[in-house]
């Protein structure tokens, strides 16, 4: 099976929280061949090139989502000269960005006509569709005109755009929207509807997404409109995973940005509609978590398409430090990325009261600073807190003065690998207040360490009873949490050894890849006759999945009686065989072999990594006698 893996921000660059699920998932599926198509979402990820990929990568392509529209992306198009064809091309547009325009920057209808919308992303019936008629009418304007990103910072877009708002159900947040307000709409846009334009799509030359089986997009939003635009032009299945809901992520993102009120709300619908429309097209969903299920779920997807996999991680690197348990430890670790979600202050605060208790207890709090724009602010905070709340003290008069608080990063001489530091831990703790999938907890977990927890995201489903949990924002209740571990090292021992049990059953990288295995044989099985991946038809033009048979695609020429089947008593060559020497599909060494115009159009390569310049396909041809897919089936 050929699987086209959809990427923003993350995977093959060594970036994202994407990438290590994704990295494992390939190299996990070693049967399959993989099509990266990734979008990129800064100057300084592309600068850090991609991570080596494995052999059966066959090609990586890239394009950004920031920036001005890079011209080797394009797709080549015939061009059109002429005012003719230009105000032909405008007129278009105009019809399909104001579908779009109108669908997203107005209030869904109230009474009974709403019944079909309601969710926070979830518009009604008639804006859904005609969201979808406006974003697949610029698809097609696109593939035959080639303009589109010009085209979305164009006056006409903004005029278009200022109608939409100014009409009678426009959206209340967008009613006194300003020109520099649609001016920087139009600029999100044009890089949120970028995949559009992109050299993805197939072309005499190569099939790109044209050619792959099954469509997997690791995230909602941008990530998956190529998924979109390949089952709109070629049938091709859609999966979608996101293990942090990405509507939920960009409503953060903008809530912090300088953004006026209107741009924010005229954002925030767009996403929303693109979202619904994501979900109402994929074949399955597959949320990383009840959380992000029932975000899901409030977004119109339809629950018979949603399946949980877990996020599968590396129990093997902790398996050590589970055999090593430091019963007279009375050290916290908190690991994460520093930023004001995860409520150190709280946390700093509890410590203080932990203190009173066991004043032998110390707090290691082990990350760099997260991606929030206030998070280098916040760590300088932190640290000017647990200075004030801790001053340094020393055992004699003789003695330097050490802070019970420390903030550490992994690879410093006291800290050389996360291992380390949960080694060290008697309780992991974690504070947060706004949380997804809690990847703390669960390496906690594989180390066999007791837990305490806020009841954040999708924390209570990932513990499930063997760690203990408080609400968030008490740090009272923290403490007294914490202060009960502390002083019961049997009872940290019996949680840590059921919470081990817990993630190796439910939380391993072999249990995440099994599924994906099932899901991806399971919805190739649902559409093995559409167009693109079966060429052969009948008079009526029905496809016919199963013309050829699987002996007609195998390496080498059928020739010579070796090679001929036994005619039947009639003395007739049965037909399959016909079939099977009339189409010799590859080549032995030393003979001409099927390249890269092979018959299903596919193209054969794999990128080799960091070799590659970023932003560009690096492809290298397959050796002779490979043996060729199945006519786009699968060959697991």
């Amino acid at each position: 099976m050929r699987v086209g893996l959809l990427t923003e921000g993350g995977y093959p660059y060594a970036s994202g929280e994407s990438w290590g699920w994704c990295d494992r998932l390939v190299r996990g599926l070693p049967g399959h061949d993989f099509e990266i198509y990734a979008l990129t979402t800064g100057a300084r990820q592309e600068a850090r090139g991609w991570e080596r990929v494995p052999e059966h990568v066959r090609l990586v392509r890239t394009a950004p989502l920031w920036g001005e529209f890079p011209e080797e992306h394009r797709r080549h198009v015939e061009e059109r000269r002429g005012r003719t064809a230009a105000r032909r091309d405008r007129r278009r547009f105009a019809e399909h960005f104001g579908d779009l325009a109108a669908a997203f920057g107005s209030q869904p209808p109230e009474g009974p006509s709403a019944a079909a919308g309601g969710g926070p992303g979830e518009p009604a019936a008639g804006q859904a569709d005609r969201f979808a008629a406006g974003l697949y009418g610029l698809a097609e304007l696109a593939r035959e005109h080639g303009g589109l990103p010009a085209l979305l910072r164009s006056e006409d877009a903004v005029r278009i755009l200022e109608g939409a708002c100014r009409g009678h159900r426009a959206l209340r947040a967008a009613q006194g929207a300003q020109l520099q307000d649609f001016l920087a709409v139009t600029e999100h846009l044009e890089l949120a509807l970028r995949p559009l334009s992109l050299d993805w799509y197939g072309d005499s030359f190569d099939p790109g997404l044209g050619g792959v089986d099954l469509c997997h997009a690791t995230s909602g939003g941008a990530a998956a409109l190529p998924g979109l635009l390949a089952k709109r032009f070629f049938g091709t299945p859609l999966l979608v995973t996101e293990y942090g809901v990405r509507l939920r992520e960009h409503y953060l993102a903008r809530a912090a940005a300088p953004l006026s009120a209107a741009v924010r709300a005229l954002l925030a619908a767009f996403q929303g509609a693109l979202v619904a429309e994501t979900y109402a097209q994929a074949a399955l969903i597959t949320p990383g978590n009840t959380h992000a299920r029932r975000w899901q779920q409030r977004c119109g997807a339809d629950t018979a398409r949603l399946r949980t996999v877990y996020p599968g991680m590396d129990a093997a690197r902790f398996a050590s430090v589970a055999d090593a348990q430091p019963d007279d430890s009375k050290t916290l670790v908190w690991v994460g990325a520093i930023e004001p979600a995860k409520d150190l202050v709280a946390l700093l605060h509890a410590f203080a009261e932990i203190r009173r208790a066991e004043p032998e207890a110390t707090l290691r709090i082990v990350g760099g600073v997260g991606r929030a724009p206030q998070a280098a602010g916040y760590l300088a905070h932190c640290r000017s807190l647990a200075a004030q709340l801790f001053p340094d003290e020393a055992a004699d008069a003789r003695t330097i003065g050490e802070n019970p608080v420390t903030f550490e990063e992994i690879g410093g001489p006291d800290l050389p690998s996360l291992e380390d530091a949960y080694a060290s831990a008697a309780v992991v703790v974690l504070s947060s207040v706004i949380e997804g999938f809690p990847r703390s907890l669960v390496e906690a977990m594989f180390c066999g360490r007791a837990t305490v927890s806020t009841d954040a995201g999708a924390v209570c489903e990932v513990i499930g009873g063997t760690g203990l949990v408080v609400p968030p924002r008490n740090p009272r209740a923290l403490a007294d949490a914490v202060g009960a571990l502390l002083g019961d090292p049997e009872r940290r021992a019996r949680l840590g050894a059921a919470a081990r049990a817990r993630a190796l059953e439910l939380f391993t990288a072999e249990q995440n890849i099994t599924a994906f295995r099932g899901i991806y044989l399971e919805l190739i099985s649902r559409a093995p006759a559409r167009p693109a991946a079966c060429p052969a038809v009948d008079a009526q033009g029905v496809p016919r999945p199963f013309a050829r048979p699987a002996e007609s695609h195998v390496p080498g020429r059928w020739a010579g009686p070796a090679a001929t089947p036994a005619a039947d008593p009639a003395g007739r060559t049965p037909s399959w065989a016909k079939a099977a020497r009339a189409e010799p599909v590859g080549a032995y060494p030393g003979e001409e072999a099927a390249g890269p115009s092979n018959a299903d159009g596919g193209a054969t390569g794999r990128a080799d990594g960091p070799a590659g310049r970023p932003g560009r396909t690096t492809a290298v041809p397959v050796g002779a006698g490979a043996l060729r897919r199945l006519g786009g089936g699968a060959h697991a």
